[in-house]
């Protein structure tokens, strides 16, 4: 993953910075492993509440698609809210999209992520 960011991947708290690397290889068991008990993860409008649902978007999103992930921008909201801006190109519906990551943290675990498109 190359990354362009106005912060540094290594500033991002280690919660995002992990979930973030296993995310891209698609190993839902790590990637999980950094999500509170009861985190809620929207993705396009489709929202994923607690660890079954959660899991279970991070083992099947994206899997029919072909692409790759490129780190184009990240950062801090405030002491608990982190945007990660990423730019996926691959095999599905339009070939190239760029998507912000928003993170709200509790306990330094993900208690909510919220994926959108970025702003144009």
């Amino acid at each position: 993953m190359t990354q362009h960011t106005d912060l540094p991947s290594d500033l991002l708290p280690p919660a995002v910075r992990q979930f973030l690397g296993a995310h891209i290889v698609r190993d839902a068991d790590t990637a999980s492993s950094f999500l509170a008990e009861d985190a809620v993860i929207v993705d396009q409008d489709e929202t994923f509440r607690g660890r079954e649902e959660t899991y279970a978007f991070l083992r099947d999103a994206g899997s029919e698609f072909e692409y790759t992930t490129e780190q184009i921008g990240a950062h801090r909201v405030d002491d608990t809210h982190w945007v990660v801006t990423v730019r996926l190109e691959g095999t599905f519906p339009g070939g190239v999209a760029e998507l912000d990551y928003r993170f709200a943290l509790r306990d330094d675990l993900i208690a909510e992520l919220v994926i959108a498109n970025h702003p144009a």
